[in-house]
């Protein structure tokens, strides 16, 4: 079985903090060539990047590639909108779900998989602040349950 190669670049920490993921989708990204150079140094943002879909197409909005240093004149705006590259069913289906109350398409990682840069994103559900307080309760036991089993091990 083959291993998929994957490095990842940046990833949305927030996003998993603030939304149920219903389903994920992997998409390419329509980049020119400093865009893809300044990702290979791992110059990228997704924190404040969200997606739409106009026209039958994806795009990515705010999503910030900074300029590469040795790309003059050839930079391209560093936080301009870039298609998504999906399928027409798959685009089909994620804006019947946006249309239903409480559902977003969220950006959730960026990354190379062999050689090509892909971003994995999700059909999400927002949470709401008792969700969120559910969620940090169960780290804070998890990591306590953890450090009292290492405690243990210890002596």
């Amino acid at each position: 079985m083959a291993e998929k190669k994957l490095r990842s670049i940046a990833r949305n920490k927030k996003a998993s903090h603030d939304y149920f993921f219903e389903e994920i989708y992997e998409a390419g990204i329509c980049l020119v060539g400093t865009e893809v150079k300044s990702l290979r140094m791992g110059k990228c943002s997704i924190k404040e990047a969200f997606i739409r879909i106009d026209n039958g197409e994806a795009i990515i909005y705010q999503m910030h590639i900074s300029p590469y240093e040795m790309g003059n004149i050839f930079n391209k705006d560093p936080i301009r909108p870039r298609k998504l590259l999906l399928h027409k069913q798959q685009i089909r289906k994620l804006q019947g779900q946006i249309t239903q109350q409480g559902y977003t398409i969220v950006p959730v990682e960026v990354y190379f998989s062999k050689g090509l840069v892909k971003l994995k994103i999700a059909l999400a559900k927002g949470k709401k602040l008792y969700d969120k307080r559910h969620d940090i309760a169960k780290k804070d036991q998890r990591r306590e349950a953890e450090r009292e089993f290492k405690v243990r091990n210890l002596r």
